[in-house]
């Protein structure tokens, strides 16, 4: 408690240069019996009272006599905030409260008395109301171990009253209480188990501290006689709920219990997992609601509370966005009454995604198995890029450093120039490496099945589907790299389909309409002058912008002569390995093999050193053993060489059929004879017919 809360006497302030007489006459007129003196820069000098008055008159004083001879130096000064407690002394008298400098007012020892015993009464009967409406024993005692207080819980409980049980020792009431040994240790002993007239009693026992010193000790005692028996079935049913607890934790699928309500009463740490919603917002509300609040897309504990009758549902829960199958069964009281709703809840997004996962890795599988009986018919190459030019060179160092971003890359050459190698030394170099890579040559799948091929289909798409329906190019070259070759060839309405797909990393199968999502790296390849393609409406303009991100031209074979004979000798190891042969090539030959100019490129130059490889007869490869356009001297086989005047349709037939001949022995498909030589694939195929030209007629 503070000064400030006391009533304070309004001083009447007196000056050092008034009399005795002077100062009386103000004091009187204030009806005060002291009063503060101060000086004339207002600080406080004394204090003036009645009786130093009184004395003066007594003594037959001059009442002229200032009042600084008769006042009293000595002033008790305090503060509106300090302490009563602090100023409780018999001998002070008079109180002077300031506040900065300004004289707030005087308290007398009365008031302060009187303020305290208040103060004091009131904290005391607070005090006893407190205790003795706790329901546990409360007993203190003194140093000696007598009774000083005692809460009506405790007389009740003996019977007797609180004058009865004061200064009678311990040991005779309650000889278990411990208190003495309190005292003596001035340790606190909590949660001690003691009997008092053959109860059992739970008791806290404190030591009772004054100015650091032990006066005493008090202990609080809680009768657990018969909670000790409820105790024990408290302990029963927890044990049956821990168990229930480990029971339900245990399944793998979500599991929620609500009541006949449908308040959620219980759920397991599964429900959490599978359905993201905590356990904590949960609990203790309606699962009702929770479909009004757009939680769950439809509710099963709602429906089998309606129906009154298990339902099995599959709905999505909007705070993971997961697709789950839930199963409400009802469990009903002795009154026929739905007393609990136990819902399973299993989350079938994971097993949609396995399904659908192994789907693609059978398609996947597939697509391998298909492309490791291509490699069967054909002979086990290097994986590596052979060259020294410089060119080669600084193709390569690009595409290394190419490799390690996810750029759309377009790459241009001519036929043969290895486009779908230096695809693959992308993917090979990139951080997709251990992903899937694809290839896709795009002119020569039919257009009617280019979409399916691409894109995958549900079943029912078509005729002939299969039903579980197949994965598409695009999905099985997710996360991986997909090398779509020949893009110049992909019929115009694909192109629009391939640009949604680069633009919104998605596919949508056919017959199907959901989209799916797609972590693909696009390269694409192609022979063709996109640019040209474009500029005749043959190639969207937006989908060559969208592969044209990073464009690389591989070299024809003619523009880099030095990398020929490190390719000549590379051929020569893989076919006498390929056919367990020893042969060698003159340097003659090789001079003509340098000098030609390989309109089919790498994959021409292969081809010929095979043939020459099986057809030669001789353990060295000689200039002979070249075809005929080789031991042209004067002319290069890239030119037409006029021998003579002729009709110009005869040396029409004649440069075709000689064309002709030339891509046929090449082993070129059909398709292929017509990219190079620039004409429709009828046209190949009528050419050859008129002619009568064939493999077969070449052989012979």
């Amino acid at each position: 408690m503070k000064l400030r809360e006391i009533k304070m006497h309004d001083p009447a302030i007196l000056q050092t240069n008034l009399t005795v007489q002077e100062a009386a006459a103000i004091l009187l007129q204030k009806n005060v019996d002291c009063a503060p003196v101060i000086d004339e820069k207002g600080n406080i000098e004394g204090l003036l009272t009645t009786r130093h008055i009184l004395n003066l008159v007594s003594q037959k004083g001059n009442l002229s006599t200032s009042i600084t001879d008769i006042m009293s130096n000595r002033v008790v000064i305090g503060h509106p905030d300090d302490k009563i407690e602090d100023y409780l002394n018999p001998s002070l008298e008079y109180l002077l409260v300031v506040d900065e400098k300004k004289i707030m007012g005087i308290i007398t020892h009365k008031d302060l008395g009187n303020k305290f015993f208040r103060s004091y009464t009131k904290i005391f009967c607070e005090l006893e109301a407190i205790i003795n409406s706790i329901h546990n024993l409360i007993i203190a005692v003194d140093r000696n171990g007598f009774v000083e207080v005692t809460n009506d819980a405790f007389q009740r409980f003996l019977g007797m009253t609180a004058e009865e049980l004061k200064r009678i020792h311990v040991k005779n009431i309650a000889p278990e209480s411990g208190l003495e040994e309190v005292v003596k240790s001035g340790k606190a002993e909590l949660a001690q188990k003691i009997m008092v007239f053959n109860r059992w009693f739970l008791t806290n026992r404190f030591p009772i501290k004054k100015d650091g010193k032990i006066i005493g000790a008090v202990a609080v005692l809680q009768d657990i006689t018969e909670l000790d028996n409820i105790a024990e079935e408290l302990e029963h049913y927890k044990s049956l709920n821990n168990e229930l607890d480990m029971i339900i934790n245990s399944s793998f699928d979500g599991i929620l219990v609500a009541d006949g309500n449908g308040i959620v009463l219980r759920t397991n740490e599964a429900f959490e997992k599978v359905t993201g919603v905590k356990r904590e917002d949960i609990l203790g509300r309606s699962m009702i609601d929770f479909e009004k609040e757009g939680l769950v897309s439809e509710s099963a504990v709602k429906l089998a509370l309606e129906r009154k009758e298990s339902v099995t549902i599959s709905h999505q829960t909007n705070k993971s966005g997961r697709l789950h199958l839930t199963t409400a069964n009802l469990c009903f009281g002795d009154h026929g009454n739905v007393y609990r709703v136990v819902c399973n809840v299993r989350d079938i997004t994971e097993l949609n995604d396995l399904r659908r996962r192994i789907e693609e890795i059978k398609g996947l599988s597939q697509h391998y198995e298909s492309e490791l009986r291509a490699l069967r018919l054909q002979y086990s190459g290097s994986d590596k890029i052979i060259f020294k030019s410089e060119k080669m060179k600084s193709l390569l160092g690009m595409v290394v450093k190419l490799a390690h971003y996810d750029s759309t890359i377009l790459i241009t050459g001519e036929t043969g120039t290895g486009k779908e190698l230096i695809a693959e030394t992308i993917h090979n170099n990139s951080s997709r490496c251990n992903e899937p890579y694809i290839k896709v040559n795009c002119g020569a799948i039919p257009e009617n099945l280019l979409e399916s091929e691409l894109f995958g289909y549900d079943y029912g798409a078509f005729t002939g589907a299969k039903k579980q329906g197949k994965a598409g190019q695009f999905q099985l070259a997710n996360g991986g790299t997909i090398f779509l070759d020949e893009i110049g060839d992909l019929p115009f309405n694909m192109q629009v389909k391939l640009l949604r797909v680069i633009q919104n990393k998605e596919i949508t199968r056919v017959g199907s309409e959901k989209s799916i999502p797609i972590d693909v790296r696009f390269i694409a390849g192609t022979n063709r002058n996109l640019l040209d393609l474009v500029g005749k409406k043959e190639f969207r303009e937006d989908l060559y912008y969208r592969l044209n991100v990073v464009p690389i031209h591989v070299p024809p074979l003619r523009e880099r002569k030095e990398d020929i004979p490190i390719l000549i000798n590379h051929f020569i190891n893989l076919f006498n390995k390929k056919y367990d042969q020893n042969k060698k090539m003159s340097s003659e030959v090789i001079d003509r093999l340098i000098d030609y100019d390989w309109l089919g490129n790498v994959r021409e130059l292969e081809n010929l050193i095979e043939r020459l490889m099986v057809t030669s007869t001789g353990y060295l490869i000689n200039r002979k053993d070249l075809p005929s356009y080789f031991n042209q001297t004067s002319v290069k086989p890239s030119g037409v060489l006029v021998s003579g005047i002729v009709p110009l349709q005869a040396a029409i037939e004649s440069l075709e059929k000689q064309l002709l001949q030339k891509a046929y022995s090449e082993n070129l498909t059909t398709r292929q004879m017509a990219k190079l030589l620039q004409v429709d694939h009828s046209t190949i195929v009528k050419k050859a017919a008129k002619y009568g030209i064939s493999k077969q007629n070449l052989n012979k």
